[in-house]
Protein backbone atom coordinates (compact mmCIF):
# COMPACT_ATOMS: atom_id res chain seq x y z
CA UNK A 1 0.00 0.00 0.00
CA UNK A 2 1.62 3.69 -1.09
CA UNK A 3 2.33 5.38 1.90
CA UNK A 4 1.60 8.90 1.07
CA UNK A 5 -0.42 10.70 -2.03
CA UNK A 6 0.49 13.09 -4.42
CA UNK A 7 -2.74 14.44 -5.99
CA UNK A 8 -2.37 16.34 -9.74
CA UNK A 9 -4.72 18.69 -10.26
CA UNK A 10 -7.04 18.22 -13.27
CA UNK A 11 -8.93 20.93 -13.85
CA UNK A 12 -8.94 20.56 -18.03
CA UNK A 13 -5.54 22.11 -19.09
CA UNK A 14 -2.45 20.12 -18.20
CA UNK A 15 -0.47 17.66 -19.53
CA UNK A 16 -1.48 15.39 -16.65
CA UNK A 17 -0.23 12.07 -18.34
CA UNK A 18 3.37 12.93 -18.41
CA UNK A 19 2.83 15.02 -15.33
CA UNK A 20 1.73 11.78 -13.55
CA UNK A 21 3.89 9.31 -15.06
CA UNK A 22 7.28 11.42 -13.96
CA UNK A 23 5.74 11.46 -10.71
CA UNK A 24 4.88 7.71 -10.57
CA UNK A 25 8.66 6.95 -11.74
CA UNK A 26 10.84 8.35 -9.05
CA UNK A 27 8.47 7.41 -6.56
CA UNK A 28 7.02 3.87 -6.61
CA UNK A 29 5.91 4.29 -3.58
CA UNK A 30 3.81 7.02 -3.58
CA UNK A 31 -0.10 7.28 -4.81
CA UNK A 32 -0.43 9.77 -7.42
CA UNK A 33 -3.62 10.60 -8.23
CA UNK A 34 -5.12 13.08 -11.23
CA UNK A 35 -8.25 14.27 -10.13
CA UNK A 36 -10.59 17.96 -9.45
CA UNK A 37 -11.74 16.52 -6.76
CA UNK A 38 -11.22 19.23 -3.48
CA UNK A 39 -11.89 16.67 -0.65
CA UNK A 40 -9.00 13.78 -2.68
CA UNK A 41 -6.80 16.88 -3.18
CA UNK A 42 -6.91 18.29 0.23
CA UNK A 43 -6.57 14.64 1.73
CA UNK A 44 -3.11 14.10 -0.20
CA UNK A 45 0.51 14.75 1.14
CA UNK A 46 1.67 17.01 -1.88
CA UNK A 47 -0.11 18.23 -4.60
CA UNK A 48 0.87 19.58 -8.31
CA UNK A 49 -0.74 22.01 -10.58
CA UNK A 50 0.23 21.95 -14.25
CA UNK A 51 -0.97 23.95 -16.75
CA UNK A 52 -0.66 24.53 -20.22
CA UNK A 53 -2.60 26.60 -22.52
CA UNK A 54 -3.50 30.06 -22.82
CA UNK A 55 -3.60 31.74 -19.32
CA UNK A 56 -7.18 32.99 -19.96
CA UNK A 57 -9.06 29.54 -20.50
CA UNK A 58 -7.10 27.91 -17.67
CA UNK A 59 -7.82 30.94 -15.15
CA UNK A 60 -11.64 30.55 -16.14
CA UNK A 61 -11.73 26.82 -15.25
CA UNK A 62 -9.66 27.35 -12.64
CA UNK A 63 -12.17 29.33 -11.02
CA UNK A 64 -15.00 27.92 -12.87
CA UNK A 65 -14.13 24.80 -10.92
CA UNK A 66 -12.91 26.56 -7.46
CA UNK A 67 -9.90 25.72 -8.43
CA UNK A 68 -8.41 28.79 -6.60
CA UNK A 69 -10.50 27.97 -3.64
CA UNK A 70 -8.73 24.61 -2.93
CA UNK A 71 -5.13 26.10 -3.87
CA UNK A 72 -5.72 28.58 -1.27
CA UNK A 73 -6.31 25.96 1.62
CA UNK A 74 -3.49 23.66 0.15
CA UNK A 75 -0.54 26.07 0.53
CA UNK A 76 -1.46 26.72 4.21
CA UNK A 77 -1.02 23.03 4.80
CA UNK A 78 0.84 21.19 2.58
CA UNK A 79 3.94 21.31 -0.43
CA UNK A 80 2.56 22.33 -3.74
CA UNK A 81 3.95 22.40 -6.48
CA UNK A 82 3.21 24.55 -9.71
CA UNK A 83 4.65 23.75 -13.32
CA UNK A 84 4.57 26.14 -16.35
CA UNK A 85 1.18 27.88 -16.49
CA UNK A 86 0.68 26.45 -13.05
CA UNK A 87 3.28 29.33 -12.33
CA UNK A 88 2.12 31.66 -14.03
CA UNK A 89 -1.43 31.31 -12.75
CA UNK A 90 0.17 31.87 -9.24
CA UNK A 91 0.91 35.04 -10.23
CA UNK A 92 -0.99 38.51 -9.56
CA UNK A 93 -1.87 39.13 -13.50
CA UNK A 94 -0.95 38.39 -16.55
CA UNK A 95 -0.51 40.39 -19.96
CA UNK A 96 -1.61 37.29 -22.24
CA UNK A 97 -5.26 37.47 -23.71
CA UNK A 98 -5.75 41.14 -23.25
CA UNK A 99 -4.59 41.23 -19.56
CA UNK A 100 -5.91 38.32 -16.71
CA UNK A 101 -6.34 38.27 -12.79
CA UNK A 102 -4.48 35.08 -11.98
CA UNK A 103 -4.62 33.57 -8.26
CA UNK A 104 -1.87 35.94 -6.87
CA UNK A 105 -0.02 33.49 -4.42
CA UNK A 106 3.23 35.73 -5.56
CA UNK A 107 2.80 39.52 -6.43
CA UNK A 108 3.95 40.13 -9.98
CA UNK A 109 3.55 39.80 -13.26
CA UNK A 110 3.71 37.71 -16.43
CA UNK A 111 4.99 39.50 -19.46
CA UNK A 112 4.94 38.96 -23.01
CA UNK A 113 8.64 38.06 -24.09
CA UNK A 114 8.05 40.52 -27.07
CA UNK A 115 8.23 40.52 -30.95
CA UNK A 116 11.55 41.73 -31.39
CA UNK A 117 13.52 39.75 -28.49
CA UNK A 118 17.31 39.98 -29.19
CA UNK A 119 20.61 38.79 -27.29
CA UNK A 120 23.90 38.97 -28.25
CA UNK A 121 22.92 40.70 -31.81
CA UNK A 122 20.59 37.44 -32.50
CA UNK A 123 17.18 37.41 -32.79
CA UNK A 124 15.43 35.19 -30.50
CA UNK A 125 12.32 32.73 -31.54
CA UNK A 126 9.40 32.77 -29.61
CA UNK A 127 8.07 31.11 -28.02
CA UNK A 128 10.96 30.01 -26.14
CA UNK A 129 10.99 26.36 -26.53
CA UNK A 130 13.68 24.36 -25.91
CA UNK A 131 16.63 23.54 -23.27
CA UNK A 132 17.85 26.74 -21.16
CA UNK A 133 20.21 26.57 -17.84
CA UNK A 134 18.56 27.28 -14.80
CA UNK A 135 20.47 29.30 -12.15
CA UNK A 136 19.96 28.17 -9.01
CA UNK A 137 18.99 30.14 -5.79
CA UNK A 138 19.45 27.89 -2.45
CA UNK A 139 16.21 25.71 -2.09
CA UNK A 140 15.88 22.01 -0.87
CA UNK A 141 14.30 20.82 -4.48
CA UNK A 142 17.84 21.52 -6.18
CA UNK A 143 18.91 18.73 -3.82
CA UNK A 144 21.63 16.95 -5.92
CA UNK A 145 21.09 18.97 -8.90
CA UNK A 146 24.02 20.86 -10.33
CA UNK A 147 23.73 24.49 -10.77
CA UNK A 148 22.84 25.54 -14.56
CA UNK A 149 21.48 22.29 -15.32
CA UNK A 150 19.59 22.35 -18.34
CA UNK A 151 15.61 22.29 -18.31
CA UNK A 152 13.03 21.87 -21.24
CA UNK A 153 10.87 24.97 -21.33
CA UNK A 154 7.76 26.00 -23.90
CA UNK A 155 6.54 29.42 -22.98
CA UNK A 156 5.86 33.05 -24.98
CA UNK A 157 5.31 34.80 -21.49
CA UNK A 158 7.90 34.98 -18.49
CA UNK A 159 7.42 35.95 -14.48
CA UNK A 160 8.32 39.24 -13.99
CA UNK A 161 8.77 39.33 -9.73
CA UNK A 162 8.59 41.61 -7.69
CA UNK A 163 10.04 39.95 -4.64
CA UNK A 164 13.89 39.02 -5.85
CA UNK A 165 13.59 36.72 -2.42
CA UNK A 166 11.19 34.42 -3.65
CA UNK A 167 13.01 34.20 -7.17
CA UNK A 168 14.75 29.94 -6.62
CA UNK A 169 15.76 29.32 -10.31
CA UNK A 170 17.03 32.06 -12.77
CA UNK A 171 16.85 31.74 -16.42
CA UNK A 172 17.84 33.96 -19.69
CA UNK A 173 16.03 34.47 -22.46
CA UNK A 174 16.56 37.95 -24.08
CA UNK A 175 15.45 39.37 -20.22
CA UNK A 176 16.34 37.76 -17.06
CA UNK A 177 12.94 35.86 -16.05
CA UNK A 178 11.80 33.53 -13.18
CA UNK A 179 12.84 29.63 -13.94
CA UNK A 180 11.68 29.06 -10.48
CA UNK A 181 9.50 30.84 -7.53
CA UNK A 182 9.29 29.69 -4.19
CA UNK A 183 7.85 30.66 -0.44
CA UNK A 184 7.48 28.56 2.71
CA UNK A 185 5.40 25.06 1.13
CA UNK A 186 5.10 26.43 -2.50
CA UNK A 187 7.45 25.86 -5.34
CA UNK A 188 7.06 26.62 -8.69
CA UNK A 189 8.38 26.21 -12.04
CA UNK A 190 8.31 27.53 -15.55
CA UNK A 191 9.94 24.43 -17.41
CA UNK A 192 8.58 21.07 -17.73
CA UNK A 193 10.40 18.84 -14.94
CA UNK A 194 8.53 15.87 -16.22
CA UNK A 195 10.19 16.56 -19.48
CA UNK A 196 13.36 17.68 -18.60
CA UNK A 197 15.14 13.66 -18.01
CA UNK A 198 17.51 13.04 -15.19
CA UNK A 199 17.24 17.10 -14.07
CA UNK A 200 13.63 17.22 -13.47
CA UNK A 201 13.08 13.75 -12.51
CA UNK A 202 15.22 14.29 -9.55
CA UNK A 203 13.46 17.56 -9.28
CA UNK A 204 10.16 15.91 -8.81
CA UNK A 205 11.58 13.07 -6.52
CA UNK A 206 12.85 15.81 -4.29
CA UNK A 207 9.40 17.48 -4.18
CA UNK A 208 7.74 14.13 -2.95
CA UNK A 209 10.53 14.25 -0.38
CA UNK A 210 10.19 17.65 0.64
CA UNK A 211 8.47 18.59 4.18
CA UNK A 212 7.54 21.85 2.95
CA UNK A 213 10.01 23.41 4.63
CA UNK A 214 12.55 25.79 3.09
Amino acid sequence: MASKICAVIDYGMGNLHSAHGALQTVSPDTQVIVTGDPEVIMKADHVVLPGVGAIRDCMAEIRAQGIDQVVAEVRKTKPLLGICVGLQAMMDRSEENGGVDCMGLFPGQVRYFGDNLVENGERLKVPHMGWNQVQQVVHPLWTGIADNSRFYFVHSYYVDAVNAGQVKGHGQYGVDFAAAMGEDNVFAVQFHPEKSHNAGLALLKNFLSWDGQA
